[in-house]
């Protein structure tokens, strides 16, 4: 039998299962680590993706309103733009001063506005909730990687140590699990720093387009407050 041949079967059977099933338990934990946290990774970059959507639309419609809409008024039951707005409204309403003391146009402003802000504050940690977790997973997935890459290794030493043989055939099953160690760590860091950085800027920009908004808005309901002059 041509002894080229004769390693195709061999070659053949090097599949990512059979991988998974041969390699060391360390380097199993390692790699079933990785896919549990790439999985989640995705879990939380499909929901980031939604909000933003949810979030762009929002924000652009009240934009929109803003401009067209002198006499425009908030829908409480409307989304996350419009729910910091709705609050500067409740303040204006409710959260003037109970002394009967006078309030200029300028403390309104300043009140309304300070409401608004503390309302796009919570919007803010809703949307950024769980992305730390992507960083984290971005920073520690290729280290995780590389510790099978390593493990994967020595055993391969160890095997050569042991069968005081240096041929591929004793040399590929370590090598091939440091390999996936590493590819996996990669696959699962890649994403997930791609998508902390896309969703930090993107929520970013969101921030700045509500406080502009909150700025506009803040001085509509400011020029409609009865009390002062200034």
């Amino acid at each position: 039998m041509d002894p080229e041949t004769s390693t195709l079967p061999i070659s053949s059977h090097l599949l990512l299962q059979e991988l998974l099933l041969n390699a060391d338990p360390v380097v199993k934990v390692a790699v079933i680590l990785l896919v549990l946290f790439s999985v989640w990774c995705w879990a939380i970059i499909a929901t980031k993706t939604y909000q933003l959507i949810k979030a762009r639309r929002s924000v652009a419609r009240l934009e929109r309103e803003l401009v067209t809409d002198k006499t425009f008024e908030p829908n409480p039951e409307s989304a996350r733009a419009y729910a910091v707005v709705e609050a500067g409204t409740r303040e204006w309403r409710d959260g003037a001063p109970t002394d009967g003391a006078p309030e200029s146009r300028s403390d309104a402003r300043e009140r309304i506005e300070r409401a608004m802000r503390a309302a796009l504050s919570g919007e803010l940690r809703d949307l950024q909730k769980r992305l730390p977790f992507l960083a984290t997973v971005g920073s520690a997935a290729p280290f995780i990687g590389l510790f099978g890459t390593v493990w994967g290794i020595m055993n391969s030493f160890t095997a050569i140590a042991r069968s005081q043989d240096t041929s591929l055939a004793v040399v590929a099953p370590g090598i091939a699990e440091a390999l996936l160690a590493t590819a996996i760590g990669l696959v699962a860091a890649i994403p997930a720093v791609m998508a902390y950085n896309k969703f930090a800027t993107e929520f970013s920009i969101y921030s700045n387009r509500v406080q502009t908004a909150i700025g506009t808005y803040g001085g509509r309901l400011a020029k409609l407050t009865p009390r002062g002059d200034a």
